[in-house]
């Protein structure tokens, strides 16, 4: 046993050195078809509200932990919403964010998944948010038919975020040289060993007014309550409480899980329906709060320069990018 656990530690450890890597320690079953467990059991014949999560960074590509393989949130959306889609029992979607956004790519993509459900199923779709549903997540309930939130959910947070980090200072300060060869001047800005010149940072900053603009469109196209000048006033990055929400009509009302069930109903003129959770095969669900998952706070989603990267686990950037634009609240923070 000694020797296994000797020999799984000098693999690791080379591992490591060679680079970003993802350890991942458990049973997975062959089988990883969704399935569906009941959740609220109303005698209902043959009607169904499907409720879909939405939970964690944003990103298009698989959220692993240190000792967990996770889902790609765009692809595991995308299979839910094409099983609630060529369901005929499933009668509405309750899609569950709990999320402090993410990329804006991947944000975007889940919010075109959303409406392309929507325009193929006619099927309603109502938003429930929990602990949090900022940025990209609020960009995505936008595409909802309604949304609910608690009275303390965190949602808002419009606006774009890009983080960098210069190390250059302090390679001048131990005597450590970087040198860059580029095809333009333009050519690898944001690099964490160049310092970003004012020409790049107003190639980033368009890019960001851009971006920006484009959630204030989405936003402008799912509040139509709303005109486009009070949603610019709104979109300023801050985040507000459920109940702030509902009062500026960011969202629809105030309430809870069941609310949102309840008017899941009533959208797809049921008396009765079960909900229903759509999860992999070994996950555990109790109950209608099962397998939603914690969103990380600001702190956690922030750079630290000093912790084994782990394939982007804790961070937005799954990808590898020096440089990533993000619907995401987060908080300029150095662990």
């Amino acid at each position: 046993m000694r020797q296994l656990l000797a020999i799984l530690s000098l693999i690791t450890l080379i591992l490591t050195a060679c680079g970003p890597t993802t350890l991942v320690v458990g049973i997975t079953p062959g089988d990883q078809t969704l399935t569906e467990t009941i959740v609220v059991d109303e005698p209902a014949r043959r009607t169904k509200i499907a409720m879909i999560d939405v939970s964690g960074v944003i990103v298009n590509a698989r959220n692993n932990s240190l000792l967990q393989q996770g889902e790609n949130p765009v692809a595991a959306l995308h299979e839910k919403l094409e099983r609630a889609r060529n369901d005929d029992q499933v009668d509405a979607v309750l899609l569950r964010i709990n999320s402090p956004g993410g990329s804006v790519t991947a944000s975007e993509a889940m919010h075109h998944e959303i409406r392309r459900f929507k325009a193929s199923s006619g099927k309603p779709i109502v938003v429930i948010m929990m602990d949090v549903a900022a940025s990209g997540g609020y960009y995505i309930a936008c595409a909802a038919d309604r949304i609910v939130a608690y009275p303390s959910t965190v949602t808002g947070s419009i606006g774009v975020i890009m983080q960098t980090v210069s190390l250059k200072p302090a390679l001048d300060r131990w005597g450590i040289e970087a040198t860059t060869l580029r095809s333009g001047a333009i050519k690898g800005a944001g690099s964490p060993i160049d310092v970003l010149t004012d020409d790049q940072k107003a190639i980033f900053q368009q890019m960001i007014d851009t971006y920006h603009q484009q959630f204030v469109s989405v936003v402008d196209a799912g509040r139509t309550s709303l005109d486009r000048a009070t949603i610019e006033k709104l979109a300023d990055g801050r985040v507000y409480t459920g109940r702030q929400a509902a009062d500026l009509g960011l969202i629809d009302a105030v309430g809870d899980l069941y609310h949102a069930f309840d008017l899941a109903k009533r959208m797809a003129q049921l008396e009765q329906a079960d909900l229903v959770l759509y999860h992999r095969p070994l996950d555990y669900v109790a109950g209608p709060y099962a397998s939603t998952k914690t969103p990380p706070t600001p702190a956690q989603t922030t750079i630290n320069l000093f912790s084994l990267d782990l394939g982007g686990a804790n961070g937005i950037d799954a990808t590898g990018a020096p440089v990533v634009f993000g619907y995401l609240w987060t908080v300029d923070r150095l662990n």
